[in-house]
């Protein structure tokens, strides 16, 4: 499901790609410290998202340096690491363990269960180290069977079950700013849910399988319908980001909320539209 909040490279700056770049591997490089190489695999742009905003509200410490690694072999490139790419490993960790999860008990997929075996331990000693995400994670996936088995087509409700997970994701302290945080991870929880729907309309409309969006599919209006959805959505979003007191790297986290946000949505409108002549 998650992969959506990433950058617009046509519109950032060179020094700026240089720095997300860093940030991506830093949090790659603390999921090979903290959780082994194979939870490498699990990273998603969201969770460079995350750190980057975070590390721009409290402005942590950080530490700059050269790393090689499986896909870059024999050159260094930079990496960055601090207590937010840590954080955004961890969550990382725990996300990626339960969406695996929910694919072995689904479909009983081979590889779910040996990947669910691997991260087994080190997930149960980051699930110990953050109670609220655990359970909030757990409420979730309960809410979203719940109304998934009873075919529930109301938009809001099931966009605003992760909206409710990425509210605790995006919050990781009790403070003056966990209140805004978590209305902004609310609202992209959202946008990430119904993104994902409409990317899945056509084969789960095929397959039968649960989808908020598959009333709506047949109309002929149906993609305008949920682009207006999802600029509202954004919008939201983009109110609470601005209420932050962010100065470092607010280039690239706004590059990401008012164009990267949409990337793959144009990639996808495209191909439908491509698909239809």
């Amino acid at each position: 499901m998650f992969g959506y909040l990433t950058v617009c490279r046509d519109e950032l700056k060179i020094k700026d790609e240089r720095t997300y770049k860093a940030w991506y591997c830093g949090i790659c490089e603390e999921l090979k410290k903290r959780h082994g190489q194979l939870s490498r695999f699990t990273l998603t742009y969201d969770m460079t998202f995350l750190a980057l905003l975070l590390q721009g509200v409290y402005e942590d410490s950080t530490e700059q340096g050269q790393k090689k690694c499986l896909p870059h072999p024999f050159k260094k490139h930079p990496v960055i690491t601090g207590e937010m790419t840590a954080y955004a490993a961890d969550m990382n960790v725990l996300l990626a363990y339960y969406d695996i999860l929910d694919d072995w008990e689904d479909e009983r997929k081979p590889g779910a269960w040996i990947f669910c075996r691997t991260l087994r331990k080190t997930f149960e000693e980051t699930a110990a180290k953050y109670p609220r995400q655990k359970q909030a994670i757990e409420d979730y996936l309960k809410a979203l069977k719940t109304c998934e088995s009873s075919g529930n087509r109301d938009i809001d409700l099931a966009s605003g079950l992760t909206g409710k997970l990425m509210a605790e994701i995006f919050s990781p302290r009790e403070d003056a700013f966990s209140d805004t945080l978590g209305r902004l991870g609310f609202h992209l929880g959202k946008f990430i849910y119904l993104m994902d729907a409409w990317e899945d309309v056509e084969k789960d409309t095929q397959k039968g399988n649960y989808n908020p969006f598959v009333g709506w599919a047949a109309e002929e209006n149906f993609d305008d319908r949920v682009y207006q959805l999802l600029l509202l959505i954004v919008s939201d979003a983009a109110r609470e980001f601005e209420k932050l007191p962010i100065e470092e790297n607010v280039d690239i986290l706004r590059n990401i909320l008012y164009c990267g946000i949409w990337s793959k949505y144009q990639i996808l409108l495209k191909h439908k539209k491509e698909k239809t002549k």
